[in-house]
C-alpha cells in the first residue's frame, strides 16, 4: 500500500512566522500596511520584520515619529476608511500609551456607528519578563485589553500558532490585540507551507494527560510543557490546553479537559491579581465544578514591579518547577 505523504513543513523561528504570515497577507491584500517605530529600515529592535520594507517599499512598511498615540490613531482612522493596518507597538507596556486609541474608539466604533463603521485594525506587541529589560520593557499586560468589549486578543504560543493566528487577525474586521512574547522570536517549530489560517477561540491541547489540566498562555505553554515532562516521570499525566485566544475564550475545551481530569492550574505569565489566571480559574470552576477533586489553582506573575536584577526577575514569574510542585499538591504526591 502506498504510503499517504504528510502535508509539507517547514521549520521557522516564531519570528519568521510572523514576518512570513505578514507578508503573505500584503501580498494577497494591498490594503494591509504596517506602520510603527522601527519597523522599515531595522525591522523592529527583534527584527522580526526584517526585509519587509525591501519587498513592500516605505509606503506600505512606513517608520513613524515617537509616538504611540500618534500613529495608532493614524491607523485607526486608515481602518476606518478601508484600509487594514497592522500597527507595531514595540514593548506591550507602551500599550498604556494608546488606551484611548484602541478602548474608547477602535473598540467602539462599530457599536457606536450602529453597525455602519468597522475597524479592521491589528496591533502587534509584546509580553514577557525574564530579558533583563527592567520595570518598563518586561510586563504581560494582555489582561488589560482582554477585559475591553469589541477587542480580540491573540497569544501565540508556537511559530505554527503565530503564523496562522496573524493571518486570522488582519482578515478579521474587529480590532485584534496580538501578542507574541518576546523571549519565544527564536524559538523553533514546524509550520505547514501550504495556506492556512487557525480561527480565534479554539484552544488546542498541546499534550494530553489524565490526571491534571495545566491551561496555559502564550510562553507559559513551554513551561507547562517542561513540568508535565517531570510530572510523567512520577505517574502523574498531565494534559497542557493552550486558549491561543482569550478573547473570544474556548470555555467548552477548557471545562472538558478538566472535566475528564478533575483537577486544573491555570499558569499565566501576567499579574495575578485580577488577571487572566483569575478569569479562567472562574470558568472552569463554574463549568467543571461537579467534576473538580480538587480546588482550581492559579500561577500568575508575582505582583510587584519587574525588577532589573536578574535574580529577583526569575522570582518574578512562574516556572515549571513551581508548576510541578502546586501539581503535585493537587494529586497528593507531594
Amino acid at each position: 500500500m502506498t504510503a499517504v505523504p504528510q502535508a509539507a513543513v517547514q521549520e521557522l523561528t516564531m519570528g519568521q512566522a510572523v514576518r512570513e504570515a505578514l507578508a503573505e497577507e500584503m501580498r494577497r491584500d494591498p490594503t494591509v500596511f504596517v506602520i510603527g517605530e522601527d519597523v522599515a529600515e531595522a525591522g523592529t529592535p527583534f527584527k522580526v520584520l526584517t526585509g519587509l520594507v525591501e519587498e513592500f517599499g516605505p509606503e506600505r512598511v512606513m517608520d513613524t515619529p515617537i509616538s504611540e498615540a500618534g500613529f495608532t490613531g493614524v491607523a485607526l482612522g486608515a481602518a476606518i476608511t478601508g484600509m487594514r493596518p497592522v500597527v507595531d507597538i514595540m514593548f506591550g507596556d507602551f500599550m498604556t500609551l494608546v488606551m484611548d486609541q484602541v478602548v474608547n474608539q477602535a473598540a467602539k466604533v462599530h457599536y457606536m456607528s450602529g453597525g455602519k463603521l468597522q475597524a479592521p485594525l491589528v496591533i502587534r506587541t509584546t509580553l514577557g519578563a525574564t530579558r533583563r529589560s527592567a520595570a518598563q520593557h518586561s510586563q504581560s499586560l494582555h489582561a488589560l485589553v482582554s477585559h475591553i468589549p469589541g477587542l480580540k486578543v491573540a497569544l501565540p504560543s508556537t511559530p505554527r500558532d503565530a503564523k496562522g493566528l496573524m493571518k486570522t487577525a488582519i482578515r478579521d474586521d474587529n480590532p485584534v490585540i496580538f501578542f507574541e512574547d518576546k523571549m519565544d522570536f527564536q524559538r523553533k517549530g514546524p509550520v505547514p507551507v501550504k495556506e492556512y489560517s487557525i480561527p480565534f477561540g479554539v484552544a488546542d491541547v498541546k499534550r494530553e494527560g489524565e490526571d491534571i489540566t495545566l491551561v496555559a498562555t502564550s510562553s507559559m505553554v513551554h513551561v507547562a510543557l517542561a513540568a508535565a515532562d517531570i510530572l510523567s516521570q512520577e505517574g502523574i499525566s498531565a494534559e497542557v490546553v493552550d486558549p491561543r485566544t482569550t478573547v473570544p475564550l474556548d470555555t467548552e475545551a477548557l471545562v472538558r479537559s478538566v472535566t475528564k481530569t478533575g483537577r486544573a492550574i491555570v499558569v499565566d505569565e501576567g499579574y495575578e491579581r485580577y488577571g487572566v489566571t483569575a478569569e479562567l480559574a472562574a470558568v472552569i470552576a463554574d463549568g467543571a465544578f461537579y467534576y473538580l477533586d480538587a480546588p482550581v489553582k492559579r500561577l500568575g506573575a508575582m505582583d510587584v514591579p519587574v525588577p532589573f536584577s536578574p535574580a529577583l526577575e526569575d522570582l518574578t514569574v512562574p516556572t515549571a518547577g513551581r508548576v510541578t510542585e502546586l501539581a503535585r499538591q493537587l494529586c497528593k504526591k507531594s
